[in-house]
């Protein structure tokens, strides 16, 4: 009797077909599988048999979802719909356990699944690659690889990332530097944080051979959501320099962090940008700037192509001027 009754839920087990989103479009075809974002005229949607799949929101008649997706009619009120049921042509009904509400599609303008500002882990990183090989009257090897990662949990994040940079001119070192950074931000509320954090920076070639930086301050995280994040973070730093020639310097500053990233086209391309703009209190420098900014295209849900310009400045002094400006293509991971 107990085999049977195994038996029976195996076979109903496997005879029952999955939950999955179902989009179904005005030329009569019908798409299943996963609803990811709508976002930019794009309705994105993961399936087992083509994997993601961009389709254009003018071309879908009507839609249900068994997950819980936050719907924009505008570009700040939203409605959060425990699930989303097929209705007439060119209408979908919002389920939210209440009266449900039947709204155009025109109307939407995105649908992303909602992600609560403090979550209790989340951990999300990328890793960039990018290789130049020129040969001419100067042979050129150019190395890149940088990393960015964060963890969140309650309401603490972790937040790593660094860079290596190495360069030969006809097999002589012309660029050989790495940094690392470490950031702990401790959230006092949805949007407001305190943040610790540690560089350090050390360049083989240049004449300011070493950046060493302990900073603190408070932050504001704008957004954090399926299609990108927004903050900014105020630090008060304490650097200190290191020369070829054995100088040192120290000096207290005020600096100003961004770090901005903002899916586009279905969440199939990425436009980023981050850096910090420092003012010293005193010391050698009168300001500094460390910034990128860059695109990121995702082939697969894992990999990815990019392309990057990188601004270094340190204004002051002859013995701390540095301007460097760099650009990269290559490919990377993400997770």
């Amino acid at each position: 009797m107990l085999s049977r009754t195994l038996l029976c839920v195996a076979v109903f087990a496997a005879s029952t077909p999955l939950l999955a989103d179902t989009v179904w479009l005005k030329n009569g075809d019908r798409l299943t599988g996963k609803i990811k974002v709508f976002d930019g005229g794009k309705l994105l949607i993961q399936t087992e048999y083509a994997g993601a799949i961009p389709v254009d929101w003018e071309q879908v008649k009507t839609l249900e979802s068994d997950q819980e997706l936050l719907v924009k009619q505008d570009a700040y009120i939203g409605e959060k719909a425990k699930s989303l049921q097929a209705a007439e042509d060119g209408k979908v009904i919002l389920a939210n356990g209440e009266v449900p509400k039947t709204v155009e599609l025109a109307s939407i303008q995105q649908i992303i699944k909602p992600k609560p500002v403090i979550e209790d882990l989340v951990w999300k990183g990328n890793v960039d690659v990018a290789l130049d090989y020129k040969r001419a009257e100067k042979d050129t090897d150019d190395y890149d690889v940088d990393f960015k990662t964060s963890a969140r949990h309650g309401k603490w994040r972790h937040t790593a990332e660094g860079e290596y940079n190495r360069v030969f001119q006809n097999d002589v070192v012309t660029t050989d530097n790495w940094s690392a950074e470490y950031a702990l931000d401790r959230f006092i509320t949805d949007q407001w944080f305190w943040q610790g954090r540690l560089t350090y920076k050390r360049d083989k070639v240049e004449d300011l051979s070493r950046q060493r930086t302990v900073g603190t301050g408070p932050g504001y995280q704008f957004w954090d959501d399926e299609l990108g994040a927004f903050s900014l973070g105020s630090l008060l730093n304490r650097t200190d320099y290191e020369y070829q020639d054995g100088g040192k310097d120290n000096f207290y500053s005020l600096a100003m962090k961004w770090d901005y990233n903002r899916y586009l086209i279905g969440k199939t391309v990425e436009f980023f940008t981050n850096g910090e703009l420092g003012k010293p209190l005193d010391g050698p420098a009168h300001y500094s700037l460390d910034a990128e900014m860059g695109l990121r295209y995702k082939v697969t849900e894992w990999a990815s192509l990019n392309l990057k310009a990188e601004r270094d400045i340190v204004s002051g002094g002859s013995d701390s001027d540095l301007s460097k400006t760099r650009y990269t293509a290559g490919f990377g991971v993400a997770w």
